[in-house]
């Protein structure tokens, strides 16, 4: 059966809460139900979906399917993109909060990129419609 969709992504982290202020109150997604894991961590939803994972780096180690302190790691993701709405919202929701973003135009495909990183060095991307104001 062919690939459907991206489900999710997990970030480990040191700040818990700094990574849920990030990715709630900047990026706008929603803490939601997470199963009962014997390590401390978030679920952040996008409307009714997961799609951020987060765990607390040194509580999670043993859970990890990577083991840890073994020189494994998991590969070199450049960045995570999101699709949305509210362009001049979102920069002057970034402005707001003094958060460092690069923002650039892709006209070929309509686009409007905002580029920012998380509290754990994970590079967001942004993509806006280049037909809003």
């Amino acid at each position: 059966m062919p690939l459907q969709n991206l489900n999710h992504y997990l970030v480990v982290t040191d700040d818990l809460e700094a990574t849920r202020a990030f990715y709630v109150d900047v990026l706008g997604l929603s803490v939601g139900d997470r199963p009962p894991f014997s390590f401390p961590g978030l679920w952040l939803y996008l409307g009714d979906r997961a799609v951020v994972h987060v765990a607390q780096r040194d509580e999670s180690r043993g859970h990890m399917t990577v083991p840890p302190n073994t020189g494994v790691r998991t590969g070199a993701v450049d960045h995570i993109a999101f699709e949305g709405t509210g362009h001049a919202e979102m920069t002057a929701r970034l402005q707001a909060r003094g958060i460092t973003a690069r923002q650039r135009t892709v006209p070929d495909l309509g686009l409007r990129q905002i580029f920012v990183t998380d509290p754990n060095g994970v590079k967001i991307e942004l993509n806006y419609p280049a037909s809003e104001s």
